[in-house]
């Protein structure tokens, strides 16, 4: 019994409907190479997704390249995120994921929320909550920051710990808060970024 139906059409819709321009393609590359490398070596991937405030775009990306890597049967993929600061999960982002057909549960309510985002019955769920991206709870070695914003990309110059840095950048859904136009920006960002990893894991080759 398939408990996510909406987002396995979301998926296969994706999927399907795939419209990544070249030069996207050209960005997302290093991205590809980075995870190759460490399947070819048989080694763990390790994503730290970064945004200013790892509320919006890095939890999206998070989410999604988790998602993306168990589609295409890429083992020992492990996503996280973090900012240059500590703010919250935006609420509009988990009422997005909700509605894109993941199960998302509070775990614990405060002013920063922990979140539990199930997309699986047989996999961990993705825990999000905003964190810098240097917090406990992510890798501190070996692993690749994808830089998901350019103010996070521009003013944070060095990641201590990184293998490799990786600008993957996306425009800010926030613009869009508190105008009748919110729902339909995030949804879009959220696709955007799902179309994006979904290609990114499509392209890594299993030895």
């Amino acid at each position: 019994m398939n408990r996510y139906p909406i987002l396995t059409d979301t998926i296969r819709l994706l999927e399907q409907e795939q419209t990544i321009s070249r030069e996207r393609k050209t960005v997302l590359q290093p991205l590809i190479d980075y995870i190759q490398q460490k399947v070819t070596d048989k080694q763990a991937v390790n994503l730290i997704f970064i945004c200013t405030h790892n509320s919006r775009r890095s939890i999206f990306s998070q989410v999604w390249a988790q998602v993306a890597a168990s589609r295409y049967g890429i083992s020992n993929v492990y996503c996280y995120s973090g900012g240059t600061e500590v703010t919250a999960v935006f609420p509009k982002v988990i009422e997005t994921l909700s509605n894109q057909g993941f199960n998302t549960i509070m775990i614990s309510e405060e002013n920063n929320s922990v979140y539990a985002i199930k997309y699986s019955d047989t996999a961990f769920p993705v825990i999000g909550f905003s964190k810098k991206y240097d917090h406990f709870y992510n890798p501190v070695s070996e692993f690749g920051a994808v830089m998901t914003c350019s103010e996070a990309d521009g003013g944070c110059p060095f990641i201590a710990g990184a293998e490799k840095r990786i600008a993957i950048t996306y425009e800010d859904p926030g613009f869009s808060d508190s105008t009748p136009e919110q729902s339909v920006v995030y949804a879009s960002r959220s696709l955007q970024i799902a179309t994006e990893m979904l290609y990114v894991f499509s392209m890594i080759k299993l030895t």
